[in-house]
């Protein structure tokens, strides 16, 4: 198993209780802060919330990506205003059971496929973080459109939960593909500096 970005920044803090324990709770303000901004955008305005929960999973693995989503629920659902629309739509589990409640369930498996794709050793180049993200993408929008269609049928739902929003997750996707082999690329120069 490869080391996560993370881990291999800064090996120490982030396998100490205390690093792990900062990294989740600033992974969660990180997740209300992306699911709170919206970026105008065609159709629909974009925010950048699977592009920060894919992003952090691959940069810090399944074990805290994948704590940070669930503590991010676990937030939401105690009423907490952390998800997008919140506190003036529904909050709590009321929220968590509405329409976007199976988008949010597959963030947290996205989160953790993503995680163990990138401690296998993807991340570290375009193509297989441009295919990490393409899955982790796939399983968050597979859990919402299915969730959805239970309760407005499967047209609809692809129509309003899918096709508004390939446009903007595929700029996501690309902007990671980007991203994430170049922090790996930028880590490498500085430890080569060092040793």
């Amino acid at each position: 198993m490869n080391a996560t970005l993370v881990s291999t920044v800064s090996p120490h803090f982030s396998s100490s209780a205390l690093g792990k324990f900062t990294i989740i709770v600033g992974g969660t303000i990180l997740l209300t802060i992306s699911a709170k901004v919206q970026v105008p955008f065609w159709p629909v305005p974009m925010t950048m919330q699977t592009f920060v929960v894919l992003v952090m999973a691959m940069a810090c693995g399944p074990v805290i990506g994948g704590n940070v989503m669930a503590v991010y629920l676990v937030e939401g659902a105690l009423g907490f205003p952390v998800f997008s629309g919140t506190p003036e739509r529904a909050s709590g589990l009321v929220y968590l059971m509405g329409p976007t409640g199976g988008y949010l369930a597959g963030m947290l498996f996205a989160s953790l496929v993503c995680g163990w794709l990138s401690i296998c050793g993807w991340g570290r180049s375009a193509l297989t973080t441009l295919l990490a993200m393409l899955i982790g993408t796939f399983i968050i929008f597979l859990s919402g459109y299915l969730w959805l269609a239970m309760s407005i049928g499967p047209m609809k739902a692809w129509t309003f939960g899918v096709v508004p929003f390939l446009l903007s997750e595929s700029l996501k996707i690309g902007l990671a593909a980007l991203l994430l082999p170049v922090s790996w690329s930028l880590v490498g120069q500085v430890k080569n500096r060092r040793s």
